[in-house]
């Protein structure tokens, strides 16, 4: 039988609250930064493979005092160790489809928190497959997809939906998520990620039928036909013409994941999408949004390389808004709106994530699985974001 306290009684015994697991990478970094930035009440060490780069970036940091960790991926027997001292693993070492497996079955196994930046949905699978039942009879409380992939979406769902059954009575059964504005770009770990993927892809077929499936991470649940979200097209509650989004492949799954996991409480017969609108009215709009179709961003040989990103200066002007449109049957609607105050491949992501380990430390007591941010702790890191990490949810009207 899972121990009801395993989680307060680890908290209390563990050497620290969090470790960043990959500190001297691109987004880890960011993330020890903003953990060193501020008193956020919660003790924390640096990790990765190397102890002279985890000095080196410490010192940079301006954080002489702060604690390492030295573990590696290639090393189960110091992932255990890394997860017998912390109560949270924060990892950002991707793709985790080559790196993240053996932390994961650590975390499982020792009823370690962990959260990551995870947006590869074959993987996940596989994850939940192999390892919920650990983690369930651990209390490991397991949370992937703990940046933009998938946090403004499934808290922006979340947020939208509540707003239905306040003002309907009921969750709507359509819900469109719609990228209004958004300058930055993506991590050099999120395209590794994507090339990964491909390549499982064609060595695979079961990968890629995952990856086609809306419903690939709800085992034993499949729910109706899906808007695909594929063309462009015009949305009249915009007024603006829409093209495919990206990030919808892994976003679409991880709220039917949080769906599934909260008992349906958006409904069985939930149909939600994606999309980003196109700037440009008419003819010019519809051309835009045809041309934004052909792109695929994360496609070909070049992209940013793992350790790359943007300047101080590039993530701080960056930022995001989207839009969540719950329909109901009879035409009546609800909108919510998403916002980030930073690029979203690192400036937001890096603080997202470091708030949902936050979080998972100090505000959730929740059972051990395999978690969604939406469906363990929604409430708590919506008012989190909002007060620390320039991240907002409102309703329109």
């Amino acid at each position: 039988m899972r121990d009801p306290y395993a989680n307060s009684r680890r908290a209390a015994v563990s050497e620290f609250d969090i470790i960043v697991y990959g500190a001297t990478g691109y987004t880890g970094r960011l993330v020890a930064e903003y953990l060193g930035s501020r008193n956020h009440g919660v003790r924390w060490a640096m990790s990765g493979r190397s102890q002279a780069k985890l000095e080196q970036v410490r010192d940079e940091l301006g954080l002489p005092d702060q604690p390492i960790v030295v573990a590696d991926a290639d090393n189960p027997e110091s992932l255990r160790a890394l997860c017998e001292q912390t109560t949270v693993v924060l990892s950002t070492v991707g793709p985790y489809q080559l790196y993240g497996g053996p932390l994961v079955a650590a975390c499982a196994a020792k009823g370690t928190g962990y959260v990551d930046l995870c947006g590869e949905p074959a993987w996940m699978r596989q994850m939940i497959d192999a390892y919920e039942a650990d983690a369930k009879a651990s209390g490991a409380r397991i949370v992937f997809s703990c940046g933009f992939d998938s946090i403004p979406f499934d808290l922006g769902v979340w947020t939208v939906q509540n707003a239905a059954r306040a003002r309907f009575g009921r969750p709507a059964p359509r819900v469109k998520g719609r990228v209004t504005k958004m300058q930055g770009t993506f991590s050099g770990g999120t395209f590794a990620s994507a090339r990964a993927t491909m390549a499982a892809a064609a060595r695979d077929p079961q990968v890629l039928k995952l990856m086609i499936d809306p419903f690939a991470l709800t085992p034993g649940f499949t729910g109706p036909s899906q808007p695909k979200g594929l063309m462009p097209e015009y949305d009249d509650t915009l007024g603006a013409w829409t093209a495919p989004f990206v990030m919808a492949a892994i976003n679409t799954k991880n709220v039917h994941r949080t769906n599934a996991l909260t008992g349906h409480a958006y409904g069985t017969d939930l149909r939600y999408d994606e999309m980003v609108a196109v700037p440009g009215l008419g003819d010019v709009g519809r051309m835009a949004a045809e041309a934004v179709a052909k792109l695929n961003p994360l496609g070909g040989d070049k992209g940013p390389a793992l350790g790359d990103g943007p300047t101080r200066t590039e993530r701080e002007a960056g930022h995001y808004e989207i839009k969540f449109l719950a329909e109901m049957p009879d035409g009546e609607r609800v909108v919510a709106t998403v916002t980030g105050d930073r690029d979203p491949g690192y400036g937001s992501t890096s603080k997202m994530i470091a708030e949902a380990a936050i979080c998972l430390v100090k505000d959730v007591d929740g059972a051990g699985g395999i978690w969604t941010p939406g469906a363990l702790m929604p409430e708590p890191l919506v008012k989190r974001l909002e007060a620390n990490a320039g991240v907002t949810f409102r309703m329109e009207g």
